[in-house]
């Protein structure tokens, strides 16, 4: 065995690494230059309005509802000790509005949607589908990929401002029957605390997610193998990449919105 061997086994992957990330950078170019240009198709972005947006609302919703209580159980127990647990309105709030609304709501969004669009595209690419739309003169990624990046990137800022309130009320329902809170002063208190650019930042995050789980979902199913296998694979692969890239920008929008 070569001693490069273990070197050599590390560039393969790099590089494999980065032709991954290159081949989906081009797609999301391609598709967003399709974004202003015609034939537009309507009926097919509020068609995915509803399926992204309106569907999902229940699982995002019950996330959004345990998130928010559990997190005011966990920073009542902690500011016990240090006799902060006045604490508890201002950081379920902030919390939820910057964080946890946008990320935990994105994540749900990935596990339901984005698996639902790479197995809807790649078993029309599968079943031919795709070729036939190319038979009748309809480009495939204007008509399966654009209305479906248009609907997530606007509907899951909706789904995070809806997670955003319902998390919070989470948090005042547990803070005022389990913790002991008047419920005046809780509200209050989060009002107080809690600023414009707070719930503005977590709405950017969260159309930047919906773009992010939709390019996968179409990504991986338009590049789908062949089978039942090939849809599988491309399914698990848009799953898993939407979860890594929401966490990625994530990190990279938290750095630029709240890093002076």
């Amino acid at each position: 065995m070569s001693p490069l061997a273990p070197v050599a086994a590390i560039g393969r992957v790099t590089l494999a690494m980065l032709a991954a990330v290159g081949a989906v950078a081009l797609f999301a170019a391609r598709a967003v230059s399709h974004l202003f240009r015609p034939p537009f198709y309507p009926r097919e972005v509020l068609q995915q309005l509803v399926q992204i947006g309106w569907l999902s609302l229940p699982v995002v919703g019950l996330t959004a509802v345990f998130t928010g209580g559990a997190l005011a159980l966990q920073i009542y127990a902690g500011g016990s000790r240090f006799n902060a647990e006045t604490v508890v309105p201002s950081i379920v709030a902030i919390g939820i509005t910057r964080e946890l609304g946008p990320v935990l709501g994105g994540l749900m969004v990935a596990a339901r949607v984005a698996s639902s669009i790479a197995a809807e595209i790649g078993t029309m690419k599968v079943t031919e589908q795709i070729d036939a739309l190319v038979t009748l003169s309809t480009n495939p990624l204007k008509y399966l990929a654009v209305p479906r990046l248009l609907a997530a990137t606007l509907a899951v800022p909706a789904l995070v401002a809806v997670g955003d309130a319902i998390g919070i009320a989470g948090g005042w329902i547990v803070s005022v029957n389990r913790l002991g809170f008047n419920s005046a002063a809780y509200l209050q208190n989060t009002a107080d605390f809690l600023e414009t650019w707070d719930v503005v930042s977590g709405l950017i995050k969260g159309a930047v997610f919906g773009f992010l789980v939709a390019l996968m979902g179409c990504f991986h199913g338009m590049t789908s193998g062949r089978g039942a296998q090939g849809v599988g694979r491309a399914t698990k692969a848009a799953v898993v990449g939407a979860s890594v890239a929401i966490l990625a920008a994530n990190y990279i929008l938290t750095e630029l919105f709240f890093t002076a």
